[in-house]
């Protein structure tokens, strides 16, 4: 399972990166809305700082305002992938898109009946949101478990993309799951590479070695 990023903070991608594990990163409107800059900017410099698929939402609602913000998009950089709402619209632009081979990611997918249209539809990825579904009372992981058995079954190419990471258990959980990629926030990667018996350990080897 590859790792990608959930930001649009550039400080942030150049950290994580620097440590060898990043494949990519996702953003969206709120994230990019954060950081109060242009989009295209943040979008160009995450692409030079990353060699891995970035997706750059739309926030166009029907089907010929997403194709031109997707074609406009995809001119930006190689690696811009465009993320895609689910529902009829957005499934109509993906199909157009990919057969013009501009990768979409569908976003703010909830069932794997969603995921297996997406897929269908030709979506080169498509990002169930598992903390949303967890915090509704639907184990959101099963989802993506489901996901991942009905593309194996049936030979789709699309990739699961295991969004609304909220702990490292989901990161985990996703793996075991059959995720193809876990986008996760930059918190929560930090944790990955954290415990306190591993601090524990470090301090008494040097405190051995000093000795």
């Amino acid at each position: 399972m590859k790792l990608f990023l959930d930001t649009a903070n550039v400080d942030d991608i150049k950290e994580i990166a620097a440590w060898g594990i990043l494949s990519g990163v996702t953003t969206n409107p709120s994230l990019i809305a954060r950081e109060g800059r242009d989009f295209r900017e943040v979008i160009g410099e995450i692409c030079d700082i990353v060699d891995g698929p970035i997706s750059a939402e739309v926030i166009s609602t029907e089907r010929e305002g997403m194709l031109r913000e997707a074609r406009e998009k995809a001119e930006w950089h190689e690696n811009v992938v465009i993320k895609i709402p689910m529902g009829k619209e957005g499934l109509a632009a993906v199909s157009i898109l990919e057969k013009e081979g501009l990768r979409c990611n569908v976003t703010l997918v909830f069932s794997a009946a969603q995921g297996y249209t997406a897929a269908l539809a030709g979506a080169s990825f498509v990002s169930p949101f598992v903390g949303r579904l967890d915090d509704i009372g639907i184990p959101g992981m099963e989802v993506v478990a489901d996901l991942a058995e009905i593309y194996d079954l049936h030979g789709f190419g699309t990739r699961i993309i295991a969004a609304s990471i909220r702990h490292t258990q989901h990161v985990e959980q996703a793996a075991l799951a059959g995720a193809h990629i876990a986008t996760v926030p930059t918190a929560v990667v930090r944790k990955l590479v954290e415990h306190p018996l591993t601090d524990i350990g470090l301090e008494k080897f040097l405190s051995d070695w000093n000795k």
